[in-house]
């Protein structure tokens, strides 16, 4: 397990990115689910050993992450948002200087290994292909390929699938959940719903720093039973329905306001019928502003 306590990061010395972080990561995929800003990649880098906290702990089969980085780094793979490559060199090429980066010396041993990540991430036919060519999608799969060097115990992976369409991210969520073994402590970090409820066997939700809530998907639903409506209501009635209720959303349909809304205690009014809870009605309850 890995366990966060008390962390915190402000910069500049006015924007609060982290406000006393507590978290206790369990082995498996885990999602570390927020909007854009609420300080996951902040959270991730400090994680990563490559942004300092002003304060907290950070450990990991009593290890220190925060103070002995080296053997952090050991147990660690990366894959950042935003994943540089050079883009004159081939996927084989790739992985050849960052595993030599990680310590894999030996020619023999690197070229095996090297052979065993492509064929696992499916790039075996790409390996000779410089990656200045390859899709989104592909450079992802290098992305967690190297990610894989040195059968890491923690894997962070953050905003994975940002920018890749319905079908890359597919295939992106297949090969996430076939590389996680057993014992291995997987954070994938993400503002996208689908990949947290799609992979992850436990979750946490952050906003402007903080750690809203943490449990598993299947127990955020269920708090949310009986307590989900739609319905296609006049405008005049919309305003209204916001004093009394919460708004997820809101769409147009047939030129009405078709609204999904959390009731707790009765049917919000005329022309709204129950609906099965998701995990994306879970999150933008916690995270979307009050009505107003």
């Amino acid at each position: 397990m890995l366990k966060i306590t008390g962390l915190t990061k402000t910069y500049g010395g006015r924007i609060q990115a982290l406000k006393g972080v507590d978290l206790a990561v369990p082995s498996g995929m885990f999602g570390l689910l927020g909007p854009n800003g609420s300080g996951k990649t902040t959270l991730m880098k400090i994680v990563a050993t490559l942004l300092e906290p002003d304060s907290g702990l950070v450990e990991m089969h009593s290890i220190d992450l925060l103070t002995q980085k080296d053997k952090a780094r050991r147990m660690l793979g990366y894959l950042p948002q935003e994943f540089g490559l050079y883009p004159s060199l081939t996927a084989e090429q790739t992985l050849d200087y960052l595993a030599k980066l990680k310590g894999v010396w030996k020619t023999q041993e690197r070229r095996a290994l090297i052979g065993a990540l492509l064929e696992r991430v499916n790039l075996s036919s790409e390996r000779k292909e410089k990656v200045g060519g390859f899709s989104g999608g592909m450079r992802q799969r290098l992305g967690i390929a190297q990610a894989l060097i040195g059968q890491p115990e923690l894997i962070i992976v953050d905003e994975p699938t940002a920018g890749l369409d319905p079908e890359e991210r597919g295939h992106f969520h297949n090969l996430l959940s076939e590389t996680v073994q057993e014992g291995t402590v997987v954070i994938l970090s993400t503002h996208i719903v689908s990949d947290v409820s799609n992979l992850c066997s436990h979750m946490a939700i952050i906003r402007q720093g903080e750690i809203l809530a943490s449990c598993m998907p299947q127990e955020a639903i269920r708090e949310l039973k009986d307590m989900v409506w739609e319905g296609t209501v006049p405008r005049d009635q919309v305003s209204g329905l916001k004093a009394r209720c919460k708004v997820i959303s809101s769409q147009i349909f047939g030129g009405l306001p078709r609204l999904r809304v959390i009731s707790k205690s009765e049917r919000p009014s005329e022309g709204f019928s129950p609906v099965i809870p998701t995990l994306e009605d879970y999150y933008l309850n916690l995270v979307s502003p009050t009505n107003q």
